[in-house]
C-alpha cells in the first residue's frame, strides 16, 4: 500500500468527440498550449484506444471493463440483457467507488452518460436514482455538478444537476464548459480543505455538438479554415509527423469519399466558420483546464496530482438535420427565445439560438491521419492521444506507442494509489478487471501488453494482438492490418492471409461470447422501436 502522506491526488480529463490530430502537440492549428503541457515533462500515449462512442467509453473508463461487462454494450437504451441494459451494472465498480473505499474524496464535474435512458426532451418524466438510472453519487462519488444525459446546449442546458437536485441555470452569462470549471475547482477547494486525498473526474461536453463557443474565442479563429478540409487534413498530418509523435511516417488515408473536394464545395464561408466554431470549443476548453491548473498550485496540490487526458472517441461525423438528432433536443432557449435546429447554410453558427454540427469533412480533418470517424472501430473512431502528468514522479516527457485502452486507466490508478480493487460490491461478487496498468509505461519504464484488445459497437468490431488487427464494419467482411506499418489502414492482408484472419476471428468471437455481444441485426429494430416511442413523446 502506498503510505497515506504520500497517495496522489488524481485528475482525471475526458474530453467529449475530439479526433486525434485536434491538440495542438498533435500538429493542429487550434491553440491548446495548457493541454499540450501535460505532456510537457510527463507522458504522450499514441496509441491509446476507446470504445469508439460516449456511453461505452465511459463505462470502460470507469469501471476497467469491457462496455458489454459493464453494462452498456450499445448506448443508454436497454435493449434486454445485462450486456446492453444501457446503465452501470451492480458487479461492476466505478473508479470513485475503489477510491472512496481508500480514503479518497471524489468528485465529478461535467457529463455523465451512464445512467440510463434519458431523453432531453422528456427531461420533466425524469427520475434519476430509479435502480435503472444510477446518479452519480448512487455510484461513488460525494460530489457531482454536470448533466445525467449525453448532450447539452452549452448556453441554455435542458437540465443541470447539482447533487442530485435539479438546478436552473442564469439565462445570460452561462456556459458550461465554465461552469463546470468553476465547478470542479471549488470541489478542489473543498478537497483540500478537508486534508483529504481526492478524485476529481472532469468530464467535458465540449466539442461535441451542438458547436457553440463564445464570441471571442470563434474570433480567434476567423479565416483559419477558409483554405479547407484538404489544406488543413495535410498541413495536421505534416506537423505531426514533424513533431514525432507518430510511431512510423505513416501514408495519410484518403480523403472520405462521402466529402468532396474543398474547391467544389459550396457555401465555403460557412463551413469554415463552422470548424472555426469547433476549434473555439476545444480553446475555451484548453483554457479552463489551464485554470484548474493554476488552482493545483494555488492549492499547493500540482507536484504530487497524477493528471489523465483523453478524448472518449475520434471526431463526430454525425450531420444535423432538423429531422434527425435534432429533433430529439430542446428548441427554445431559458429565456424564450427559438432555438434555429439543424446545419442551416448562411446562418452564422456558434451563437445559443443556433444548433449545429461540424459535420464528416472536419471530422475527417479531426481523425487525420486515419479514416472512419466516432461510431466505428477503425482507427478513426478509435484512436486518442493520453497525456499524462505527475510532477513528483514524472520529470522528463516521454512518448510512448504501445497499444492501450481506456479499461487501463483504474488499474492503471489503482497502481499509483496503492487502492485495492475489491472482490465484492453490496454483497455481489465484482468481475475481475480487464485491463493492465499502464503506470510503467508513464514513468519510463519498458512496458508491453499481456492481452488482446477487443471492440464491437451496433456491429462494428475489431481485435487487436500484437501487431495485427482484425477490423469489420457491420455486415461487411473483416479486414486485416499490420498496425507496424500501416496504422492508417491502407493495405488490408485479408485476402493474403486467410489463416490469420480466421486465428483472430476465433479470438474475436471467444471474446464475443464471454462479455454478451448479441446479434446487432437483431437488436437494431428494438432499438428503433424505442427512438419511435421517444419520438413519438417528445
Amino acid at each position: 500500500m502506498v503510505a497515506a502522506a504520500s497517495r496522489p491526488n488524481v485528475i482525471l480529463i475526458l474530453v467529449d468527440d475530439m479526433g486525434f490530430a485536434d491538440l495542438g502537440v498533435m500538429g493542429s492549428e487550434v491553440r491548446t498550449p495548457h493541454i499540450d503541457s501535460i505532456s510537457g515533462q510527463g507522458a504522450l500515449l499514441s496509441s491509446m484506444y476507446n470504445c469508439a462512442r460516449c456511453c461505452p467509453t465511459r463505462a470502460a473508463l470507469l469501471s476497467g471493463l469491457y462496455p458489454h461487462k459493464a453494462g452498456i454494450g450499445q448506448m443508454g437504451a436497454n435493449l434486454g440483457s445485462p450486456a446492453y441494459q444501457g446503465f452501470l451494472r451492480d458487479d461492476a465498480a466505478t473508479i470513485a467507488e475503489v477510491l472512496k473505499a481508500a480514503g479518497y474524496r471524489t468528485c465529478m464535474a461535467g457529463k455523465w452518460h451512464v445512467g440510463g435512458d434519458l431523453w432531453a426532451k422528456r427531461v420533466d418524466t425524469w427520475r434519476p436514482g430509479d435502480p435503472d438510472r444510477p446518479t452519480p453519487l448512487q455510484r461513488g462519488f460525494d460530489r457531482f455538478y454536470g448533466i445525467l444525459d449525453g448532450v447539452t446546449n452549452f448556453y441554455s442546458p435542458h437540465a443541470i444537476f447539482d447533487g442530485e437536485q435539479r438546478v436552473e441555470v442564469p439565462p445570460t452569462d452561462y456556459y458550461f464548459t465554465d461552469a463546470i470549471t468553476d465547478r470542479a475547482i471549488g470541489m478542489l477547494e473543498e478537497s483540500t480543505l478537508r486534508g483529504e486525498p481526492f478524485f476529481l473526474y472532469l468530464a467535458h461536453a465540449a466539442p461535441h455538438w451542438p458547436i457553440q463557443a463564445p464570441e471571442e474565442d470563434i474570433a480567434r479563429y476567423d479565416g483559419v479554415y477558409s483554405r479547407g478540409w484538404d489544406a488543413i487534413r495535410t498541413a495536421r498530418h505534416e506537423e505531426m509527423l514533424s513533431r514525432g509523435v507518430l510511431q512510423h511516417p505513416w501514408a495519410i488515408s484518403a480523403r472520405d469519399p462521402s466529402a468532396r473536394a474543398w474547391q467544389d464545395t459550396p457555401h465555403r464561408d460557412w463551413e469554415a466558420s463552422r470548424m472555426a466554431v469547433y476549434a473555439a470549443m476545444i480553446d475555451r476548453m484548453d483554457q479552463s483546464i489551464g485554470r484548474v491548473m493554476q488552482a493545483l498550485r494555488r492549492l499547493g496540490q500540482y507536484d504530487n496530482t497524477l493528471v489523465l487526458f483523453l478524448s472518449d472517441n475520434g471526431g463526430c461525423a454525425e450531420f444535423m438535420a432538423e429531422d434527425g438528432w435534432a429533433k430529439f433536443m430542446p428548441d427554445v432557449h431559458n429565456d424564450g427565445r427559438r432555438i434555429t435546429m439543424g446545419n442551416r447554410p448562411g446562418l452564422r453558427p456558434g451563437g445559443p439560438l443556433t444548433y449545429m454540427s461540424y459535420d464528416l469533412p472536419w471530422a475527417n480533418v479531426s481523425n487525420a491521419p486515419f479514416r472512419m470517424f466516432k461510431h466505428w472501430v477503425h482507427e478513426g473512431g478509435i484512436s486518442t492521444p493520453l497525456l499524462a502528468q505527475w510532477p513528483a514522479r514524472m520529470r522528463q516527457r516521454t512518448v510512448s506507442h504501445a497499444p492501450c485502452h481506456v479499461v487501463d486507466l483504474l488499474p492503471t490508478i489503482l497502481e499509483a494509489t496503492g487502492a485495492r480493487y475489491p472482490k465484492e460490491r453490496e454483497g455481489r461478487p465484482l468481475q475481475p478487471m480487464d485491463g493492465e496498468s499502464l503506470l510503467p509505461m508513464l514513468l519510463g519504464q519498458p512496458w508491453e501488453r499481456q492481452q488482446p484488445l477487443y471492440w464491437e459497437h451496433e456491429g462494428n468490431a475489431a481485435v487487436r494482438a500484437g501487431n495485427l488487427k482484425l477490423v469489420r464494419k457491420f455486415n461487411q467482411p473483416w479486414e486485416l492490418y499490420d498496425m507496424e506499418v500501416d496504422r492508417t489502414e491502407l493495405n488490408d492482408l485479408a485476402g493474403r492471409h486467410p489463416d490469420r484472419v480466421r486465428r483472430l476471428d476465433l479470438q474475436y468471437r471467444h471474446w464475443a461470447d464471454e462479455v454478451g455481444v448479441q446479434d446487432w441485426n437483431l437488436l437494431l429494430p428494438r432499438l428503433l422501436a424505442t427512438w419511435e416511442m421517444d419520438d413519438a413523446h417528445g
